[in-house]
């Protein structure tokens, strides 16, 4: 008896469901569910961002993709360096996908975005293919900067890189900012850096402008745990970065979970659109490998630590288990995904591979947005070397 009237009430309430539009008819998937964030840590704010959101399932098949996309970019850069194809430095975000694809979701396309040196996942989500990554850290002339700009210096359309300088993307991005309000937009720039960048005197100073100023920047601080090989513990009196601006808000994300992060972004967004100015966003990540490839990782933190996060906090791992167990997606359809993922990734590393090199002549092309200078100074001051434009500036408006 108890079973029949099981199916019978799981009938009625998958019926019901459907009869919502909460459950598509043609799949028995959920168009999309509930979901509820870990706390969020306010200062200088009385409400922060809701801890209950909804997620559709054409966000969740498009938050997996984008995540599992970065991961998967990572794993061939990883390998490419280890293959001596790749050369310098070569920062991996493997473990901090939730972070950028987030924040991603809630920028609008007049939105901008700098970073510091661990760019590929944001200049893949900002519009850069996974050839253009993977060929810009090969140096190949498919890279975004035609393979001149390397693993620290990538850009595209409202992304300004990429920058290698400790800490000097912050300033820039309040300048962004800036420009924005200084235009009569309603566009807001946000500025990543790093828990050991936190410490440079140049965010406290424009920390300062940006208030003085109500310039709309989001200023997130990506807190994995270890600035190089220093636990943020060992290098910061106080290591509540969101609370680091003084009079400015802040709010602590969990950065392992897209969805808090995204809810954070959107109230950020909201926050200096709305001309309250700058606002101080902190997300508590990990990144699995080293500062750099050259970086094992393991002498200021054991393998077990990385471990344990890997099987307890996984951005992806934890996201696919959240939507398949709210049935907005079956393993099937992951699985498609990942195959797919794999093969365009697999594809694009097998091009930047066997790709030229840009020739000589064009190493001293596009240094300039506007081409005044017709000859750059070579290192032998009496042999200057031509200046041409090949490719559209990007960003130049």
């Amino acid at each position: 008896m108890l079973p029949s009237c099981a199916r019978t009430f799981g009938k009625n309430a998958l019926i019901q469901k459907k009869a919502l539009g909460l459950i598509s008819a043609k799949s028995n998937y959920a168009t999309e569910a509930p979901f509820e964030t870990k706390a969020f840590r306010l200062h200088n704010l009385e409400q922060g961002p809701a801890t209950n959101t909804t997620l559709t399932r054409d966000d969740a098949l498009l938050y997996y993709k984008q995540m599992h996309s970065v991961r998967r970019m990572e794993t061939s850069a990883g390998n490419l360096y280890k293959e001596k194809i790749i050369r310098g430095f070569c920062h991996l975000y493997s473990g901090q996908e939730a972070v950028a694809v987030g924040i991603k979701a809630a920028l609008r396309p007049h939105d901008d975005v700098i970073t510091a040196y661990r760019a590929h996942g944001w200049s893949h989500l900002m519009g850069v293919n996974p050839l253009g990554v993977l060929a810009e850290l090969t140096g190949r002339q498919s890279g975004c900067a035609r393979g001149k700009g390397g693993s620290m210096h990538m850009y595209t359309d409202h992304f300004y890189g990429g920058n290698g300088i400790v800490g000097a993307q912050v300033p820039l991005g309040v300048g962004l900012a800036l420009a924005a309000k200084y235009k009569g937009t309603d566009g807001v720039c946000v500025a990543l850096y790093g828990d050991g960048a936190a410490n440079q005197g140049q965010v406290f100073e424009v920390f300062n402008m940006a208030k003085l100023w109500d310039i709309p920047c989001i200023f997130v601080c990506e807190n994995n745990g270890y600035g190089m090989g220093t636990s943020a513990a060992r290098a910061a009196a106080n290591t509540a970065y969101y609370t680091r601006g003084d009079v400015i808000p802040g709010i602590w994300i969990d950065g392992m979970d897209v969805l808090a992060v995204r809810e954070a972004a959107r109230f950020a967004v909201d926050h200096c659109s709305s001309g309250k100015g700058p606002i101080v966003l902190e997300a508590a990540t990990y990144r699995y490998s080293g500062h750099s490839m050259s970086d094992p990782g393991t002498s200021y933190r054991t393998r077990e630590e990385i471990q344990e996060v890997r099987q307890t906090r996984d951005p992806i791992t934890s996201f696919k288990e959240k939507i398949i167990t709210a049935n907005l997606v079956s393993p099937e359809e992951l699985k498609t995904i990942d195959t797919e993922i794999r093969s365009t990734v697999d594809e694009a590393t097998k091009k930047a591979k066997a790709e030229k090199e840009i020739p000589l002549e064009e190493l001293t092309a596009d240094i300039y947005s506007l081409d005044l200078e017709k000859q750059i100074r070579n290192i032998d001051p009496f042999n200057p070397l031509p200046h041409k434009r090949i490719g559209e500036a990007v960003n130049f408006k």
